[in-house]
């Protein structure tokens, strides 16, 4: 497995597997890689001749007051991970390789984006867009893969590709789990021994609220105020948002039918913004 560090060297090293006849798939990440990363990894490797892993801290997803400069950060770590996971190679640029200083050409979205984290992180999405489609271009690959645990953002993902007529399949994959329910996350590694702990509300109220609607709540209201009884429970918990959603338009509904996502964002103190969601078809 190779580490490089510069658009070019990516793009030749594609274009020899694209001689090859080889295929070639994408997992973008923001490094600080968990077990739902190897998952990604290892479900690309199976699918694809080789595959890349972009290991990227995107500035441009980061509002003025949100976590950039303290983002963790292991490239050691993550480098290990993805060559026992069978990736190829590591693309971890400097942000001036992604932008140069007269950067100035973005890919924005409206509707999907205007919900859900697109209320309480407003240029998050364009952020996301733009530093997609831009590793699209560098890395061109067949497949990508992204986890279900950002449903919002595969969502944003699927559209930008089905509407600007990209030639690359999106893949979603399951949320992985700690074993008492907390779904994988690089800011879990914020949350003190008590927030951890605190943070158990988000999986409890997921579950919950996935079981009331498989067992036939077809109210949104009913199931949400369940949920949210269950969050507010840890004084640690301050909600951001807990929303049931058309899974196409990320409008909420009226009645819980069709395709639906159920998305939940939480504060757990100063400590860390966490999200859990589960999809559901009735």
């Amino acid at each position: 497995m190779n580490i490089v560090s510069t658009k070019q060297e990516v793009r030749n090293q594609v274009k020899a597997w694209r001689k090859e006849g080889l295929s070639v798939g994408f997992v973008p990440t923001m490094g600080y890689l968990h077990e739902g990363h190897e998952s990604l990894v290892k479900r690309a490797v199976a699918e694809n001749d080789r595959v890349v892993v972009s290991i990227f801290v995107n500035p441009m997803q980061f509002g003025p007051k949100e976590d950039l400069a303290t983002y963790p950060r292991d490239l050691e770590a993550d480098s290990k991970l993805c060559e026992a996971a069978g990736a190829a190679l590591i693309f971890h640029p400097e942000p001036e390789e992604m932008y140069e200083d007269t950067f100035c050409s973005y890919v924005d979205m409206n509707g999907l984006t205007n919900a859900l984290c697109g209320l309480s992180r407003p240029v998050h999405f364009r952020g996301v867009c733009t530093v997609v489609n831009k590793l699209f271009n560098i890395v061109m690959p067949d497949k990508a893969y992204f986890g279900e645990k950002d449903a919002q953002q595969l969502a944003v993902v699927k559209r930008m590709v089905k509407d600007l007529d990209m030639d690359i399949e999106i893949v979603g994959c399951p949320i992985i789990r700690e074993e008492d329910g907390l779904a994988k996350s690089s800011r879990n590694t914020y949350l003190s021994k008590e927030g951890r702990q605190q943070a158990l509300v988000l999986s409890k109220a997921i579950f919950a609220g996935k079981d009331m609607v498989e067992k036939g709540e077809r109210n949104p209201e009913v199931v949400k105020k369940a949920m949210l009884d269950i969050i507010n429970s840890a004084p640690m918990a301050r909600v951001d948002y807990v929303e049931i959603v058309d899974v196409a338009t990320m409008k909420n509904v009226d009645v819980i039918t069709g395709e639906i996502l159920c998305a939940i964002a939480v504060y757990i103190g100063d400590e860390a913004r966490l999200i859990d969601n589960f999809m559901i078809s009735v």
